[in-house]
């Protein structure tokens, strides 16, 4: 962890987390204080999509989500935005069998919601993109479909991604393939020790997490959040 390495836009002082520090929280949140991970995943897909309400000056917009939790917060911002009349179209890396747990959920919920769910990588020109393909917990260099929706985003006008754009290293920043340029991020509950340059802007969201999970592990916190998403800076 790297404490004081971003601050809010009022000063309040945010601690930086490694992959592995921001999977412990995750793991104290959901095991030991029972906060649903479908909870979080909400929260985050609510948070986004006001980000993306915000950003997109009319244009239509592409969710491009993965199978893990943050291809959930992607699916969960599309439905939000479909409630808001917000053209919405979503494309998945992978079918609907493969997509489990809670994000097989939100992809459930989405579809009861009228909305089509397509595999097939898009044409993103004219169009702004919502990337919730990987999260923190990226190991190696995007492949497969991952990869080719990672490329498309070279051609949108405009993208968004969540928690860390896919293909960037959480820990280090490192980019070892394929990767998202973001015109902004939205980060979770604290910012990640690789963001740094690779986020464009960066802002910080409040999926709900309480301080007493980062005291359990000890990590710095101050409570930084007058509303669900801040701008945040090095």
């Amino acid at each position: 962890m790297e404490s004081n390495a971003f601050e809010t836009a009022e000063g309040t002082p945010l601690t930086a987390v490694t992959a592995e520090e921001m999977a412990a929280v995750d793991r104290v949140a959901t095991e030991t204080v029972d906060l649903p991970l479908y909870s979080m995943m909400e929260n985050a897909g609510r948070n986004l999509a006001s980000v993306v309400r915000n950003r997109r000056d009319g244009r239509p917009v592409v969710v491009l989500a993965g199978g893990g939790g943050n291809g959930g917060g992607g699916l969960a911002c599309a439905r939000h935005l479909l409630n808001r009349d917000v053209p919405v179209t979503v494309v998945t890396d992978r079918p609907a069998a493969s997509t489990t747990g809670a994000a097989a959920t939100q992809r459930r919920i989405l579809e009861a919601a009228g909305a089509t769910v397509r595999d097939e990588v898009p044409s993103l020109a004219g169009r702004f993109a919502v990337d919730a393909l990987v999260g923190y917990g990226l190991t190696d260099a995007l492949d497969g479909v991952a990869a080719d929706l990672a490329r498309a985003c070279d051609d949108a006008d405009g993208v968004v991604s969540l928690d860390v754009p896919s293909g960037v290293n959480a820990t280090t920043g490192a980019v070892p393939g394929a990767a998202v340029d973001a015109d902004a991020t939205l980060t979770l509950a604290l910012p990640k020790t690789g963001l740094g340059p690779n986020g464009g802007e960066l802002l910080l969201g409040d999926i709900g997490i309480p301080a007493s999970v980062y005291e359990r592990l000890e990590i710095p916190y101050e409570q930084p959040f007058e509303e669900y998403v801040v701008p945040i800076r090095e």
